[in-house]
């Protein structure tokens, strides 16, 4: 290979290659950055303000925070868990129970960025949750599991239960797909009760 040919190839692949981590840096600058913004309009919900949106051109706002001491980790759930709002932060999905009531809540994020704790994730975890009214709901987890999204079911609970879900495989290549991982956590010192099984 003449020594002009190597040089322009060596050039591309290091433009690729420099590309690539940039493009990786900027999701996890934007997830940071989100989250700083994200937890100025959560002091004010906590004021006493509602639906404090973090920046003006969003259509989500802050609903709760969600702290893992273990892993010294302290995000803000947004409203909604619809894709554009997973860029910036976990998301509530609205169809499962009200956060820190009863029935089974459930929070969903990004696996490569506010989620990424979950792979590994072991029971006996701790989970701390505050919601709007100021309260800090302390949750423990007490098992993980792949679901096909497809075909299995989630859990509706007559107790309080906390659900936190990422996509699946962690390591996965192409994002989405129909598998999730699932952490189910329960507040501390609560008896399990009966279930229910819904479709996902």
């Amino acid at each position: 290979m003449k020594p002009r040919v190597r040089h322009v190839m060596v050039a591309v692949f290091a433009t690729i290659g420099i590309w690539q981590l940039g493009a990786g840096l900027y999701i996890h600058a934007k997830a940071w950055l989100a989250q700083q913004m994200i937890a100025n309009a959560w002091a004010r919900e906590l004021e006493g303000e509602h639906q404090v949106k973090p920046w003006p051109w969003a259509d989500t706002w802050p609903i709760a925070r969600l702290r893992i001491p273990e892993g010294n980790l302290d995000l803000y759930v947004l409203a909604d868990a619809s894709g554009r709002s997973l860029a910036f932060g976990p998301g509530w999905l609205n169809d499962s129970a009200p956060l820190g009531s009863v029935g089974n809540a459930i929070i969903a994020a990004h696996r490569d960025t506010h989620f990424r704790f979950l792979r590994d994730a072991k029971p006996g975890m701790r989970v701390e949750l505050q919601t709007l009214d100021g309260r800090v709901h302390e949750y423990e987890i007490v098992a993980g599991h792949v679901i096909d999204v497809r075909s299995d079911r989630i859990e509706l609970t007559d107790y309080a239960a906390l659900t936190l879900m990422t996509c699946y495989p962690f390591d996965a290549v192409i994002p989405g797909g129909p598998l999730r991982y699932a952490a189910i956590a329960l507040p501390i010192a609560q008896p399990i009760r009966k279930t229910q099984s819904i479709k996902f």
